[in-house]
């Protein structure tokens, strides 16, 4: 599914991205243009990446920082 419209960015390429190592909407926003245009898919992306980490095998909850 598309999370970030503005900038056709989908699950699947945060999913890949937090694989790589990515643990934060900081880390993907490095690697993705994800919520920097309108910024409405943030929250959404962030729920993305924390659902991935709690998949990946030895990987810890990132923390929770403030929006």
């Amino acid at each position: 599914m598309y999370v970030c419209v503005c900038h056709a960015v989908t699950d699947r390429e945060i999913r890949e991205e937090v694989q790589r190592g990515a643990s934060s909407l900081f880390d993907v926003q490095c690697r993705l243009p994800v919520g920097s245009c309108c910024g409405r898919c943030e929250e959404t992306a962030r729920q993305v990446i924390d659902d991935q980490i709690a998949l990946v095998p030895g990987r810890s909850q990132r923390l929770k920082t403030a929006a």
